[in-house]
């Protein structure tokens, strides 16, 4: 029995001791199936790297290393060079799992080409030098590794190939097309692993693609190359957490716990940034890892601490920016003047300043050159690190940079206010003067669509909201947080609510804009009150009181009167609630504001439910049903058939108040209101918990649960009775 059979025998005896197929076995060291069965009945030949991998998931350290023959099996017999020029693969390698399946898979494909892409530090040469040497063997004449330097033409390398293939430089010619015919006739009835790193284009690769079919090209870039169009593709992402965790450690022996989470987090799970930072940590004996954590901490200067003298994480990203348009490079900075984590291409061309046609453009090369990420179709995002080096190292026009804020948060304005007229089309709007340059406002036809919007942009607008604060665009500031007022009531973002309200309320005061002072501060009190904090909400509307009084704005105050009686009823004080609605009301009536009069009127009826007098109150809330549903508000007139449904539960109208909430329930997942929605399948419940059927009542509050759970005992009614 030869050599390679004692390897081969030897390695599936104790492969079905340890219980493993071939399968599990080709998964666990990235080897084909195919290949593992020829080595073990010894039709291919073994290399090191596949018997120390087998011994280490096999667990039999010293099994099979020693049975590895002597010499090469060369399965041509011609005296041609057979080159294996790969560089050595690193023992700390975690994750891609799932990453050299598909590479693998790519390259035993007809075809075989396949492109490892993603930005500067993500691991692309690395994976496939690991997987190149997995698979190495398979390939009789060997592999070559060519690194193309980001910049080198396919003609040029076609000499560096031909010459280290054997080829005589005298025979190489000097007219590029004669050399390329050379390189494919070389290359005919050769079996070979081309691995090509560091591409910068598809025309640069192309003319290096071999026609020998037998022939398999491995390609790494900084971009897509989404123009080869029979390579198969892989995506290179940030590595898993627990991946991330895993290497930095493997890299330091330090443990695991929360400070090397904390690490490999601020080092946004970039493979490159984590072995810089756990070169810097071996470097400094004194340091622990709490002590890199600190350094690491301040965004601004973390790029500069990822340096271990030789790798920096800046010089990585230039290499990918150097790549790029003057214009691309322009948006590409200015995209981190925007503050949120992502943004649509309608802020892109504000901040651009350029039409949406061409901004597309832009975007889709930055996306091609894994600049910027695509969490969404329509949406755009930033990798940490590269936010970082882009504001640090690309942004660099800071009047550009003030001019396009401007124009953002003036869109950004524009925009919630269409958004907000959609949303709530007969509430009360303050006319805002906008740059003649100022860009057109997203087209939102209707108000689902403002919904859409909103529920898409809010975490942006909240972030670009506190900006303007810091900036000193104050009137931007207020403006931003009184048009997301809308959206927050009807969400029910309590948190967002009360922080933007606190930062417009601290600008008004900067520019001494006493109506949106007290504008923005009655709001406040609103947000206070819808989530339960009564005395907070009461403090608001005395301050809002007093401001609007001092200038003289009825509206303004009768307003804030009318939310005062709302926080009075939830109080208890219903004879004080009823005096402020009702004088509210009077008011609403005689100025012809029908919408305000119907949400007071609705109050009132709220009321008088809860002063004994149920059937007064469901009449009265019946009449504002009939108003919004003239006027279109189909939220308010959601409220308005719970609070029918809560009058006529009172009034032991049982009948009546579930074909009430009913109506209600449906009408507010036709809105998409969940808190809604969920009151009335609370008030479905209490409706048949009185009528004794317990098990129904249980199924229907369950149902609110999951669609809105924690229904505040203050301000809903339906909560507060439940189960009583």
């Amino acid at each position: 029995m030869n050599e390679r059979a004692t390897f081969g025998a030897e390695l599936r005896r104790l492969r079905k001791a340890a219980g493993l197929s071939l399968a599990e076995l080709a998964v666990r060291t990235h080897y084909s199936k195919g290949y593992l069965s020829k080595v073990e009945t010894g039709i291919s030949a073994p290399n090191p790297a596949l018997a120390a991998l087998c011994e280490t998931e096999l667990g039999v350290a010293g099994r099979l290393t020693p049975l590895l023959p002597g010499e090469p099996v060369r399965r041509r017999t011609r005296p041609d060079v057979r080159p294996s020029g790969l560089p050595p693969t690193t023992t700390a390698f975690t994750g891609r799992a799932t990453e050299l399946r598909a590479i693998r898979t790519a390259l035993e494909a007809d075809g075989g080409v396949c492109v490892v892409s993603g930005m500067g530090g993500v691991g692309k040469t690395e994976l496939a030098v690991r997987c190149a040497h997995r698979l190495e063997s398979g390939f009789a004449d060997g592999c070559l590794f060519i690194d193309l330097r980001g910049h080198e033409s396919g003609t040029a390398v076609h000499d560096r190939v031909l010459r280290v293939l054997g080829v005589p430089a005298e025979r190489i010619p000097a007219d590029p097309a004669d050399r390329a015919a050379l390189y494919r006739s070389w290359l005919r009835g050769r079996s070979l692993l081309l691995v090509l790193d560091n591409a910068v284009s598809a025309a640069q690769v192309r003319p290096l693609l071999p026609a020998e079919p037998k022939c398999r090209v491995l390609i790494t870039s900084r971009s897509r190359l989404s123009a080869l169009d029979d390579a198969a593709h892989v995506s290179l992402d940030m590595l898993p957490l627990a991946a991330a965790v895993d290497l930095f450690t493997t890299v330091t022996g330090v443990p695991d716990g929360a400070a090397v989470t904390r690490v490999v987090r601020r080092c946004a799970r970039l493979p490159l940034a984590i072995r810089i930072a756990a070169a810097r940590l071996r470097a400094h004996p004194a340091w622990d890892v709490a002590e890199l954590d600190r350094r690491l901490d301040d965004e601004t200067a973390r790029l500069a601490e990822l340096d271990d003298g030789e790798r920096t994480l800046t010089a990585a990203f230039r290499l990918s920016v150097q790549q790029l348009s003057e214009a691309e490079s322009r948006l590409f900075g200015l995209l981190t003047v925007h503050p949120g984590t992502d943004l649509d291409i309608h802020s892109a061309s504000a901040l651009s300043a350029l039409p949406l046609r061409e901004t597309d453009h832009l975007l889709d090369r930055l996306h091609e050159a894994h600049l910027i990420t695509q969490p969404e179709p329509d949406r755009y995002g930033f990798h940490d690190l590269l936010r970082a080096f882009a504001t640090e190292f690309v942004l660099t026009d800071p009047e550009d940079e003030m001019k396009a804020f401007s124009r953002l948060t003036a869109f950004a304005v524009r925009s919630a206010a269409q958004a907000g007229r959609e949303l709530t089309p007969h509430r009360f709007f303050p006319e805002i003067v906008f740059d003649p340059g100022t860009p057109e406002p997203v087209r939102l036809d209707d108000g689902e669509m403002a919904m859409s919007w909103f529920r898409a942009e809010w975490p942006g607008l909240v972030a670009l909201c506190g900006t303007a604060r810091e900036r000193g665009e104050h009137e931007r500031c207020w403006q931003l947080a009184f048009f997301l007022r809308d959206f927050f009531f009807v969400a029910k973002l309590w948190d967002p609510w009360l922080e933007t309200h606190h930062w417009a309320r601290a600008s008004a005061e900067e520019i001494g804009d006493t109506w949106a002072l007290a504008t923005t501060t009655a709001n406040l009190g609103v947000a206070h009150i819808d989530r339960g904090d009564l005395d907070e909400a009461s403090a608001c509307y005395g301050e809002a009181l007093a401001l609007f009084r001092r200038i003289g704005d009825g509206h303004g105050e009768t307003t804030t009167l009318a939310h005062s009686g709302w926080a009075e009823h939830y109080r208890g004080n219903h004879d004080d609630a009823l005096r402020d609605l009702r004088q509210a009301h009077t008011f609403f009536i005689r100025d012809g504001n029908r919408r305000n009069a119907a949400i007071t009127g609705r109050g009132i009826a709220l009321v008088l439910v809860a002063t004994g007098q149920p059937a007064e109150a469901a009449a009265l809330a019946i009449e504002t049903l009939s108003v919004f549903d003239e006027l279109g508000l189909d939220l308010d007139a959601t409220m308005a058939l719970n609070c029918v449904g809560w009058a006529w539960y009172h009034a032991n109208r049982h009948d009546l108040a579930a074909s009430a909430y009913r109506a209600a329930a449906d009408r507010a997942e036709a809105c998409g209101s969940q808190y809604e929605t969920a009151r009335a399948y609370t008030g479905l419940g209490n409706v048949a918990a009185a009528e004794g059927s317990a098990a129904l009542a249980a199924e229907l509050w369950d149902r609110a649960d999951e669609i809105h759970p924690d229904l505040d005992r203050i301000m809903v009614g339906e909560a507060r009775v439940r189960g009583a």
